[in-house]
């Protein structure tokens, strides 16, 4: 039986490179990723193997067969999901270089869908803050302490994803 671990990880959405870069690396020596998870990655051993590993973002059911088959008849395997980020993978070729997408104005379309989900449950997070603060308990201090951390985390993940649209916008 071949011996399973699991890697502490965090990436945030405008690092999805990074992230592809850090599993392919695993999958080089060894390490093939079971399934996506936040945070913590469970792998499974194995071979050493040049993958590839791409993600995208696609929120929702709708036509989900339709987009898994596109990728499968280009040779992905569909690894999972997190959220609405889809892992695939992808046995490199000797001397080839995978993508998914080939376009930098796909590129930027998938982040703008990141943006846009994070736009919409925005003004939920801002509504959630404010309810906090109407109570004095300590426990709700703390709730409304992450919330503003949860705040300040998306702001940034807005930001950064924005600067990742117009530096690809540039090239």
């Amino acid at each position: 039986m071949n011996e399973q671990k699991r890697f502490f990880k965090i990436f945030g959405a405008w690092n999805d490179e990074r992230e592809e870069a850090w599993l392919s690396q695993m999958a080089q020596q060894g390490w093939h990723l079971v399934r996506p998870a936040l945070g913590f990655y469970p792998f499974v051993q194995g071979d050493p193997k040049n993958i590839v590993y791409r993600m995208d973002y696609k929120s929702g059911d709708k036509d989900m067969a339709e987009y898994l088959q596109l990728f499968a008849d280009a040779g992905w395997q569909h690894v999972g999901k997190l959220g609405g980020w889809q892992y695939f993978r992808k046995e490199a070729a000797e001397g080839g270089t995978l993508e998914i997408y080939t376009d930098n104005k796909s590129k930027i379309q998938k982040y703008q869908r990141v943006i846009t989900l994070l736009i919409v449950f925005l003004p939920i997070l801002i509504i959630m803050l404010r309810g906090a603060g109407e109570r004095t308990f300590a426990f709700m201090e703390v709730v409304k302490i992450l919330q503003i951390g949860l705040l300040v985390l998306y702001i940034y993940a807005i930001i950064r994803l924005t600067l990742r649209i117009e530096k690809l916008k540039k090239r």
